[in-house]
């Protein structure tokens, strides 16, 4: 689980905001469309005038995200952060008023936290905020120049993209006329990423891809480029510490390239592998991570628990691969799920979601290294999903079902 201190504001201004529809503002190529002004309104909202930071508390919902919106009226060194509450880890891009993508950032803010730093002219700007995993949650959104007080702890080079002098190796911004290591479609290349910074691959028609880049050791990070340098999109962490990068609409026929960076060891060999985008398999590695909750009609296999007149425990061979449990709930009441890693081995999580596949709640490291889950439920059918956190490990879980009903 990851921890965030965060101090009181004292200098800056604090809002509250939802990432709902507000008034339609047609900035930052439609990014802002329901965008909020950080400051609280337009003209509070010029950073360059601003007597200190400002900042917003956010609520996310599932597969949403959060627009900031503020401008500036002159040059100005400027710093995004954003930092979730509790297990949150937000995910952080700096859009101009055109729609181009400034800054990108996920955790050089420190413990899970967004933070990057870049010099800005005058301008409209949109700072999107979104979940790493795309489950609700709470965040909070600073916006300051780089003389006031930060919101994050930060952690080295927070200029907002992974490149070699963040992590010592690794590929910046790349092109069509980059030296790469040309990778075929539907193929795979290993090489370290101090060997083999750069991949391409060239599409002769319009094409969707999936990039894969494997080794936890190495922790990889793969980033997409068109063959103009333009960016195109970023993973890190998609499976453990692997990447996969889905790239689900078409692509248009040209050179790619792939910059890679290792969070860990550069000296660790990557296999990277290009293919064609394939819907069904990408939901299948969903289920399989448990960030979305598969079909009841037996495509896909779900132990039927029965129905939870009180408690029912089960002993369970946890892998990273989720195991799916189904339960009946007769009636509204508290749902209480544990799931505890037999001799302290393993690190197992938890997901519970309704029977529509909505996500009422996930777990990780609620007493050490096991995982619980209370939430409210009202009658009807509940899935839980149940996997190691690590990568390559495994180990005997005991998954306890309790349900509590209101004293009469």
């Amino acid at each position: 689980m990851k921890h965030l201190a965060r101090t009181t504001a004292i200098a800056g201004f604090t809002t509250l905001a939802f990432a709902l529809p507000a008034a339609a503002q047609d900035m930052c190529g439609g990014i802002g469309a329901n965008g909020q002004w950080i400051g609280g309104t337009e003209s509070a909202s010029d950073l360059s005038i601003a007597g200190g930071y400002m900042e917003q508390m956010a609520l996310v919902l599932g597969g949403n995200q959060y627009v900031a919106l503020f401008s500036l009226s002159g040059t100005a060194d400027v710093r995004v952060e954003a930092a979730g509450r509790g297990a949150g880890d937000p995910v952080i891009d700096l859009y101009d008023g055109f729609g181009n993508i400034v800054v990108s950032d996920d955790d050089s803010g420190g413990n899970g936290a967004s933070r990057a730093e870049t010099t800005l002219g005058p301008g409209t700007y949109c700072l999107a905020l979104r979940s790493f995993d795309n489950a609700p949650m709470t965040s909070f959104v600073r916006v300051g120049t780089t003389d006031m007080e930060p919101l994050t702890e930060g952690m080295g080079d927070t200029d907002g993209f992974f490149d070699s002098t963040d992590y010592g190796s690794g590929g910046g911004e790349c092109d069509a006329n980059t030296p790469a290591q040309d990778i075929p479609l539907g193929g795979s290349s290993t090489a370290s990423v101090a060997d083999t910074p750069y991949w391409a691959f060239t599409l002769t028609e319009p094409m969707p891809v999936t990039i894969t880049a494997e080794n936890p050791d190495a922790d990889p990070i793969v980033t997409l480029y068109d063959g103009d340098g333009n960016w195109l999109g970023e993973n890190d962490d998609f499976d453990g510490l692997n990447s996969r990068l889905d790239m689900s609409a078409p692509l248009a026929p040209g050179r790619y390239c792939v910059s890679m960076t290792a969070l860990s060891d550069p000296g660790a060999p990557v296999t990277v592998t290009v293919t064609e985008y394939d819907p069904v398999a990408a939901l299948a590695a969903l289920y399989d991570r448990g960030e979305s909750a598969p079909p009841m009609d037996g495509s896909h296999p779900i132990t039927d628990l029965g129905t939870v007149d009180s408690r029912v425990r089960i002993d369970v061979q946890n892998t990273t691969t989720a195991t799916w449990f189904s339960v009946e709930v007769p009636e509204s009441g508290l749902l209480l799920i544990e799931a505890l890693a037999a001799g302290g081995n393993g690190d197992p999580y938890l997901y519970l979601y309704d029977d529509l596949g909505r996500l009422v709640d996930q777990n990780d490291d609620y007493n050490g290294l096991d995982s619980q889950v209370v939430a409210r439920v009202n009658r009807g059918t509940y899935l839980i999903a149940l996997r190691e956190l690590n990568d390559g490990s495994q180990g005997f879980v005991r998954l306890l079902v309790e349900r509590y009903v209101a004293a009469q």
